[in-house]
């Protein structure tokens, strides 16, 4: 049993876990729905994207994160339509899947607006045998099937003015179970997918003419996990180029740069500096993340 709950916190989907089960980004905010299905078609934009991310790079296995992400918005509906393909693999873990989303946009005064969506949630859970089999032997995971397809679902809420927005989400609401043993264990101890509690918000401050200083914060909690709390704010220049500096707390600093290419193209790069687990004396304590986001239309 103890070589079956190591597969289990391997996945992240243990009772026990520390971790979150979701992936997220130091560049999160560009990102449009990836913690919040309400905010996608947002401001009646139509966003195309990628990114890639690395953590512990000097580290064999560490995890590496790959995703597709767009968005658009039907005018006449006042829906925003969309979401993401992603690959997160750890190891011998990996997950990979598609995320879709559907917001519901209702114009209020002052040019504002309060937005409900909805997501669907689909992943395939995998274990690479291979690299198991010589630590764990005659583990009854090693028996079972290495390939879980599961789905699950989300919603949304959020409020965007000229200045700020503020929204909340929560996924995996379902709490599916991943059945990689079918033996007698209890719910508690069950290898599930876990509720993930978003709380994400922004605030744009004009200073003059040139330049916007942008402060952001997310906070994600989900059950028998420290709560996280990532804060930080961007400047932009003449809509332009964009530099950052933000803090996951008890964990990291991280800092961003962009550009963005005649108004449609971004461009972004953000370097995190790890203090826990792994600090800076550390070989591979750090992460490195590149986006590129394409908008289109005026």
């Amino acid at each position: 049993m103890h070589r079956l709950l190591s597969i289990l916190l391997a996945l992240g989907c243990c009772v026990s876990s520390n971790a979150q089960q979701l992936m997220t980004s130091s560049l999160y905010e560009l990102q449009g729905n990836l913690h919040n299905p309400a905010l996608v078609g947002l401001r009646g934009k139509t966003v195309a994207g990628a990114s890639y991310r690395t953590m512990w790079s000097g580290i064999e296995g560490s995890p590496v994160t790959a995703m597709v992400f767009g968005s658009t918005y039907l005018e006449k509906a006042k829906i925003g339509i969309g979401g993401y393909l992603y690959s997160d693999v750890t190891g011998p873990t990996s997950r990979r899947g598609i995320q879709t989303s559907y917001a519901y946009h209702i114009s209020l005064p002052d040019e504002a607006q309060l937005s409900i969506g909805l997501e669907a949630r689909f992943q395939q859970f995998s274990i690479d045998k291979a690299q198991l089999i010589s630590s764990l032997g005659s583990d009854p995971v090693l028996g079972g099937a290495a390939n879980r397809f599961k789905g699950d679902a989300g919603v949304g809420v959020a409020y965007t003015n000229k200045q700020w927005q503020l929204g909340a989400s929560v996924s995996q609401l379902i709490q599916s179970t991943l059945d990689f043993y079918t033996g007698n264990l209890s719910r508690t101890a069950e290898a599930r997918l876990y509720r993930h509690f978003y709380l994400q918000g922004s605030y744009q401050w004009q200073v003059d003419q040139s330049t916007k200083i942008i402060p952001h914060f997310l906070v994600i909690y989900l059950p028998n996990a420290p709560t996280e709390l990532q804060a930080g704010a961007r400047v932009e220049h003449r809509d332009l180029f964009w530099w950052g500096l933000s803090l996951r707390a008890r964990q990291s600093w991280m800092l961003s740069a962009g550009i963005k290419l005649q108004q449609k193209l971004t461009v972004g790069y953000s370097f995190d500096i790890y203090s826990t687990p792994l600090s800076v004396f550390d070989r591979g304590a750090n992460a490195h993340e590149l986006l590129l986001r394409y908008q289109m239309g005026k």
